[in-house]
């Protein structure tokens, strides 16, 4: 695809404490590659990626291919950041919660970060993947998989234990979160929930209302 070749743009926010593997994340999903050397980012980032999101019609078969545009924003954990990168929340449609499960404390702090989203998200049930990042470093993991699970089972959301180093679960995750995105999008009828400049056609507005929901202007999105 070219660079405006697309049907969608849809911007992702990876969010977690510091050293938890968000930038080693999102490299090993757009790039395929990780980097071993720890470099901690400052305020904001982001990474692109374009796909091709196909989804099942009414009678099971694939459905057309749309083509997605994935901003894969990258936020700094460290709290003297935190009103920085809390800025971006409202303009995220999805969220990448990520936490090390070899750092307890990590975990601990999943619970603060979902509140920061209830708190600043476009609203008070936004679609979350929560990760379990470095699965790989098994001999010093300090949270259990059923620990993980009942937390995200408590906020309704999917989990997925990862590792940025070898590719486990990452591009899962991210496909997971866009279905839940795009499956979001179906479901509204009124579609002014939408963060401005976010999940629209390209080189477009947010598509036209109908005649019949002009007049009575009732649907709203299952936030």
């Amino acid at each position: 695809m070219s660079d405006g070749d697309y049907d969608y743009l849809i911007k992702f926010l990876a969010l977690g404490d510091s050293g938890v593997g968000k930038t080693s994340f999102l490299c090993q999903y757009t790039d395929g590659k990780f980097n071993s050397k720890f470099i901690t980012t400052v305020g904001i980032d982001f990474r692109e990626k374009r796909v091709v999101y196909k989804s099942n019609g009414r009678d099971g078969a694939p459905g057309r291919g749309q083509r997605i545009h994935i901003q894969l924003w990258d936020t700094a954990g460290q709290e003297r950041f935190r009103s920085l990168t809390t800025a971006f929340f409202r303009d995220a449609m999805g969220f990448l919660l990520l936490f090390d499960l070899t750092n307890e404390q990590s975990f601990l702090n999943v619970r603060n970060w979902m509140t920061q989203l209830q708190t600043h998200a476009y609203c008070e049930n936004p679609d979350v993947v929560l990760c379990g990042n470095k699965c790989d470093l098994d001999d010093e993991r300090m949270v259990k998989e059923r620990e993980a699970k009942e937390l995200a089972e408590k906020f309704g959301i999917p989990y997925f234990e990862t590792s940025a180093a070898t590719g486990h679960n990452v591009s899962q995750a991210v496909e997971l979160l866009l279905d839940l995105i795009m499956k979001r999008m179906e479901r509204c009828v009124d579609k002014s929930w939408m963060p401005q400049g976010l999940a629209q056609p390209n080189g477009h507005g947010v598509a036209e209302k109908l005649p019949e929901e002009e007049e009575s202007n009732t649907g709203k999105c299952s936030c």
